[in-house]
């Protein structure tokens, strides 16, 4: 597959995360750092959301949020761009599921279906994880999944909440 920049422009779903330090404050920053990014522009947010680790036990819980951006870049390159601002903000890659800093997952890019050894759209996990779909909702509930045929909101609502507690927080 040939990605390449052009004016095509897609809408693009990001999910934004972080359970160390003042996670609020890598959330935002982490905005701020997109907002860079040539070819991106932010369209709207979702609020925050405390959510309970999911997988593993003994973590601090999770601030977790979702942007939507507008896109004239490919795929790689946001992704690349998301690689960047992680290590800028301080993220180190040990394992699968440890704690961070800052975590930037492309949930979805326009209608693609991209399967990678390093990019998969849609994410792979998304539909069965409350901290992704329930600020998603709040952006784009009719908005259907790609390969499931299914709304963001029909989702949501097959989905328990045991051992996925989302707390929506205050401020955004």
């Amino acid at each position: 597959m040939n990605e390449s920049s052009s004016t095509i422009v897609k809408i693009s779903y990001i999910g934004i995360g972080s359970n160390i330090g003042d996670k609020l404050f890598n959330c935002l920053k982490a905005i701020e750092l997109i907002k860079r990014i040539p070819g991106c522009r932010i369209m709207a947010q979702s609020d925050f959301y405390r959510t309970e680790p999911v997988g593993v036990e003994g973590q601090e819980w999770y601030l977790n949020g979702v942007i939507s951006l507008s896109i004239s870049i490919s795929a790689r390159e946001l992704l690349q761009s998301f690689l960047d601002i992680e290590t800028c903000m301080g993220r180190k890659r040990k394992g699968k599921w440890d704690p961070r800093i800052i975590d930037l997952d492309i949930l979805l890019f326009g209608d693609d279906i991209i399967n990678e050894e390093d990019l998969i759209i849609p994410h792979p996990r998304m539909y069965e994880r409350r901290f992704v779909l329930e600020p998603l909702v709040r952006l784009a509930p009719d908005l259907i999944h790609p390969l499931l045929g299914k709304s963001m909101a029909g989702l949501l609502a097959g989905l328990s909440e045991q051992g996925q507690a989302v707390l929506r927080t205050t401020g955004k």
